[in-house]
């Protein structure tokens, strides 16, 4: 197991320690700097970290706190991932077609992380464009557990996740399209947030193939991190379309409210029995602990399942990358050729039939929370604990064969729902593997999934 660091205080802790002069953002970032260079030798967490950068924007910051601002991230070291715009800094989505890339402007989320105080450390590993479970590349390679770095922590913001979970910093931003910044954190025992779609902007960025549900997602230790950044980040911005506001949390009274526990989601897919064990076991705690808990399945179309919805991304990559790769296709990671490939099969009607199951799960996910006296929905974040890194995915779950994307079931359709989903740690396996719990709540109740998270998680730790 690689070395491990003294865990980084909340974010919150952090900042205060900046504002209050009991030490500074470049102590920080130089922290920071070191335990990257000692820790992500056998991880590969970062594809890029420029120290001149990370002093410069310490002092900055050290610079701002000294006339006065109050900055509510002061100082707080943070990754970025390898597909968001930082100004200035080269941003690949781990493809070669853009190893030359440098950013033109900051994504709107990333300035105002950097308008709160955070300091920019590295950039952090993705699959190529973001789009497979797993997170290796060609260009620079992959990205391991850091618990067990013969292992995946999923995909595809494993740098991310890599970089929060080994210790090198207290906090990352990730993107979601179908789970990338929830089932990473399972797998490595962490948070991870992904917003209603609009409530945290994406862009500008590059061009995304996954047809408008995508998501910029707090990667965390703790939920309190997690909603912390969140805040910082949230709220309308004019640049973006799809920019949205989120309701006020409200009290969480645990007799109040009711939660729905869904051990498969409504699939009919194989699930570890170690994951299931993990699950009713963490149901019981909370019921003990006062949750109104019943069992109950989502509401779904007919055949709702990401093989339905995959048609889009294909297609998609297919759009933006078809020709690069037509052109060059040992530029390109096979695994990625291969959905090209695939969308460039796709016809037409294939595409506008994905795109009316897309909002099909809209419609059913929102109708499930109108007429039900449900709260928020429980169950697994991954039916699986992490794998070989070398595999697209576990051949088997509970002794059956599954695909590629047996191990992603349970996290796309709450993409296309546009709905607030939230995965923290509750348990972990034999081996020592951690376990994920998702929450999901109706579109723009953020706040509010965050509150139940937090008291959820305050429940499970104890």
């Amino acid at each position: 197991m690689p070395e491990t660091f003294t865990p980084w205080p909340a974010l919150a802790e952090i900042a205060e320690s900046v504002r209050s002069g009991r030490t500074t953002a470049k102590a920080l970032a130089d922290e920071a700097l070191r335990r990257i260079d000692r820790l992500d030798g056998p991880l590969n967490a970062f594809v890029s970290v420029d120290p001149a950068d990370v002093a410069a924007r310490a002092r900055a910051v050290d610079a701002r706190v000294a006339n006065g601002e109050s900055l509510p991230l002061a100082g707080v070291p943070v990754a970025i991932k390898d597909n968001i715009w930082v100004k200035g800094r080269r941003i690949t989505q781990g493809s070669n077609l853009f190893k030359d890339f440098i950013a033109p402007e900051d994504a709107i989320a990333v300035a105002r992380l950097v308008a709160a105080g955070a300091v920019i450390v590295g950039i952090a590993n993705t699959s190529e464009f973001a789009a497979k479970g797993q997170t290796t590349n060609l260009l620079h390679g992959a990205t391991r557990h850091p618990l067990n770095p013969a292992l995946t922590p999923g995909g595809s913001s494993g740098g991310p996740v890599a970089a929060v979970a080994s210790g090198m910093v207290p906090f990352a931003l990730g993107t979601d399209a179908g789970g990338s910044s929830r089932r990473p954190p399972a797998h490595t025992g962490l948070v991870g947030f992904k917003p209603s779609f609009g409530a945290l902007p994406y862009g500008p960025g590059f061009e995304e193939p996954f047809f408008g549900i995508s998501c910029s997602c707090p990667i965390a230790r703790t939920v309190e991190d997690a909603a912390l950044a969140f805040e910082t980040m949230a709220g309308s911005a004019a640049g973006d379309p799809h920019s949205a506001i989120v309701e006020a949390a409200g009290p969480i009274d645990r007799a109040s409210l009711t939660l729905a526990y869904s051990p498969k989601w409504g699939l009919d897919v194989p699930v570890d029995g170690e994951v299931s064990a993990s699950m009713a076991r963490c149901v019981a705690t909370l019921r003990d602990a006062g949750f109104r808990i019943v069992e109950r399945d989502p509401l779904w179309p007919a055949c709702a399942a990401e093989a339905g919805l995959n048609p889009l991304q294909h297609a998609g990559l297919a759009a933006l990358y078809g020709e690069a790769w037509r052109q060059a296709p040992a530029l390109i990671d096979p695994d990625l050729g291969a959905q090209i490939a695939a969308g460039f099969d796709y016809t037409g009607l294939d595409v506008a039939k994905a795109l009316l199951l897309s909002e099909a799960v809209a419609w059913h996910a929102a109708r499930f929370f109108s007429e039900t006296a449900i709260d928020a929905l429980i169950g697994p974040t991954t039916p699986c604990t992490a794998w070989p890194v070398d595999r697209l995915g576990p051949e088997m779950i509970d002794g059956v064969k599954v695909g590629p994307r047996g191990h992603a079931v349970f996290t796309p359709l709450f993409n296309h729902s546009r709905q607030p989903a939230i995965s923290i740690p509750c348990g972990i396996d034999s081996a020592g593997l951690p376990i994920g719990l998702q929450i999901v709540m109706p579109r723009l109740k953020d706040r509010r999934l965050l509150a139940l998270a937090a008291a959820i998680e305050a429940v499970l730790s104890h």
